[in-house]
């Protein structure tokens, strides 16, 4: 029996509900930014998990953390104290604004629970919170009733009240939405579901202002932007803003699943004893994995790199557009998460794009129907960064 991909694909297919569109191929291994399918077919990574594997695949030092505690302790709940969760929690608490960490399991989670927070320190009647119009925040009922894009809502209604949605980069707009039942505005620094999306700094100043004269707390959904992707360890950092409640996830462990909410000691406190929980949030496992990330990341000259190869990336992308501006207008992102801007004719061709790149053996999405999204594992290299461009050179030359 054929234990390639093909096999692999059909034992899977008649097993799953279909939720996934998947490429076609069964990915057994990784190292770094290199992964291999079950017919031996390698492939240079530039989504890293959906911005997940930050430090690549099976970095060294983080698969020693994790079979280092799988030997030692790998779950006991939150009825008790484990130490990787109270290490990982005074490296998130010491390099950031916050006072206080809420562990759960994914960004979802982390959401959710931020969006309790914010109700539960607000009190009663103020319970309605604002996000942004192409923004996207999980997919429970309340993180989906929160992402402002219609699509992710559809067949899924009545979805939970409270959650208005205001138009991108209006403050006048998000102003008029602001009520006495508004007790917060969610959003991500930059939104990268819909098409890599920075939010200027001048706006996200406005909404920091706003809630400061409103009463209002501010939630960012770092969890894409997180752990060191765009250049600092969390967004905010460069951005001038600082929002009260944070949430992170994807790539904190590298890979393991979980979320992290992070917020003040004053606004922390209005969770009590039973308020809110997660049977595996802090697991000892993944959050031996985090502290290992984390501190790879906090290592001195880390961010650095990944601002210049950001820029790096960012003007090859920007080279490219220029030499096809049929195809691309420009780029836009923040370090490692970068965004090349596709015209009319070139969004139609982008699921195409991203196929031909994986027949290609580089791996990248589409994004918000706008961009070919680039988030490769933030240790990539300069060469592997011209080995993409050089592929996507040969892929935009198919279709002019």
């Amino acid at each position: 029996m054929s234990h390639g991909n093909s096999s692999w694909m059909e034992r899977s297919n008649k097993v799953f509900i279909s939720t996934y569109s998947r490429f076609p191929a069964v990915l057994v291994k990784g190292e770094g930014c290199v992964l291999e399918d079950a017919d031996g077919r390698k492939y240079l990574d530039f989504l890293a998990g959906i911005a997940v594997c930050s430090l690549g695949h099976c970095h060294p030092e983080v698969t020693r953390a994790i079979c280092a505690q799988a030997a030692k302790l790998v779950h006991v709940s939150n009825l008790f104290h484990t130490q990787p969760q109270t290490e990982l929690a005074e490296l998130l608490v010491s390099h950031s604004f916050a006072d206080r960490v809420f562990f759960g399991n994914s960004g979802a989670e982390a959401n959710e629970a931020a969006i309790k927070l914010a109700r539960k320190y607000s009190g009663a009647g103020r319970f309605e919170i604002i996000s942004l119009a192409g923004s996207f925040h999980g997919r429970t009922l309340a993180t989906v009733a929160a992402t402002g894009q219609p699509k992710f809502h559809q067949g899924f209604e009545p979805l939970p009240s409270g959650f208005l949605h205001a138009e991108f980069g209006d403050i006048a707009a998000l102003e008029k939405l602001i009520s006495p039942n508004t007790c917060a505005i969610l959003c991500e620094p930059l939104q990268g579901e819909s098409g890599v999306r920075p939010l200027e700094r001048e706006y996200l100043a406005k909404i920091r202002q706003l809630c400061d004269d409103k009463g209002l707390l501010l939630i960012f959904d770092e969890v894409q932007t997180g752990i060191g992707r765009t250049g600092t360890l969390f967004a905010y950092e460069q951005l001038g803003v600082v929002p009260d409640i944070l949430t992170s996830a994807k790539a904190l462990a590298n890979g393991l699943p979980i979320g992290a909410m992070l917020t003040s000691d004053t606004i922390g406190s209005y969770f009590t004893v039973g308020s809110h929980a997660s049977t595996f949030g802090g697991n000892p496992v993944a959050a031996a994995a985090a502290v290992a990330t984390v501190k790879i990341i906090l290592a001195e000259g880390f961010l650095a790199e990944v601002c210049a190869k950001g820029e790096y990336l960012a003007g090859k992308l920007a080279g490219l557009a220029a030499k096809y501006p049929t195809l691309a207008t420009g780029q836009r992102g923040l370090g490692l998460l970068q965004g090349l801007v596709l015209t009319e004719a070139g969004i139609e061709q982008g699921p195409a794009i991203v196929q031909k790149l994986f027949e290609r053996g580089v791996l990248i999405n589409f994004a918000g129907n706008a961009v070919l999204r680039f988030i490769p594992p933030l240790v990539v290299s300069r060469d592997e960064i011209d080995l993409l461009i050089k592929e996507l050179d040969k892929v935009f030359a198919e279709f002019i």
